[in-house]
């Protein structure tokens, strides 16, 4: 492994522990200030400020790039070798494509920042953001579950377990191409976890523990070597079958 591999290895880990460790001390402000000293979101939509959108938007965007950066390493790594032979440097190119990458995931956030807006509005979150029905938790579950089945899902998946075939074939010149082909990844790379992101309405947006196994959920997927298909499919059985459960409860 090259310096340049252990520099951006050790960069990402630094990105995602700093993440981690602000979701942290989000959660445990939400659990040991008295309620009175604690931001939360308001309950109707009406009453949201600019100032309640900003810090929802922030929460999210950085739990996109905890959850998600760990699992796209195999991918920048592999971006970074072939940088390095092409331009005897992997940098600055794949800090750009890491922050493509991320951007992708950045706009997702303003979209899950809506949808919270719109679930605290209709009063399916709590002011800890927490469900505060069963159902509303079974249907995202339920959706999670069989997106997990189909076709679509599966062809996502293969472009984020293969990632010499998306670099070689997606391959793009310089710092324009590396822009868009982190735009590109971050696409599949969306179009693979979305449903999965979505179940942090149905577990707490603030569960530390659900985003932990949320994440080694999508980190397993993108990198088990073998029976992968087997622990995708199982995984949106588990999803369905928990579903039903809480339909049941």
């Amino acid at each position: 492994m090259s310096k340049s591999h252990i520099t951006i290895i050790l960069a990402l880990l630094l990105i995602c522990m700093t993440a981690w460790l602000y979701l942290y001390y989000q959660h445990w402000l939400m659990t040991s200030l008295p309620m009175s000293e604690m931001w939360m979101p308001p309950t109707k939509g009406s009453e949201w400020q600019w100032i309640d959108f900003y810090l929802v938007y922030i929460m999210w965007a950085i739990m996109m790039a905890a959850m998600m950066l760990p699992s796209a390493i195999p991918m920048i790594l592999v971006y970074a070798t072939i940088c390095e032979q092409r331009y005897q440097s992997a940098f600055p190119y794949t800090w750009l494509f890491v922050l493509a990458y991320l951007i992708v995931w950045f706009i997702f956030s303003m979209s899950l920042t809506g949808l919270q807006w719109f679930m605290h509005d209709l009063h399916f979150l709590s002011p800890m953001m927490d469900p505060q029905y069963d159902l509303i938790a079974a249907f995202i579950f339920l959706i999670a579950g069989f997106y997990q089945l189909t076709p679509l899902k599966s062809n996502f998946l293969y472009v984020c377990r293969t990632p010499m075939g998306f670099v070689l074939t997606e391959w793009r010149e310089k710092s324009t191409g590396a822009l868009k082909m982190g735009i590109k990844h971050g696409i599949s790379c969306l179009g693979c976890c979305w449903a999965q992101m979505l179940m942090m309405f149905a577990v707490g947006v603030m569960n530390l523990l659900g985003m932990a196994l949320i994440t080694f959920m999508i980190f397993v997927e993108k990198t088990l070597p073998n029976y992968h298909r087997f622990f995708s499919k199982s995984i949106g059985i588990l999803f369905i079958v928990w579903a039903i459960w809480l339909l049941y409860l």
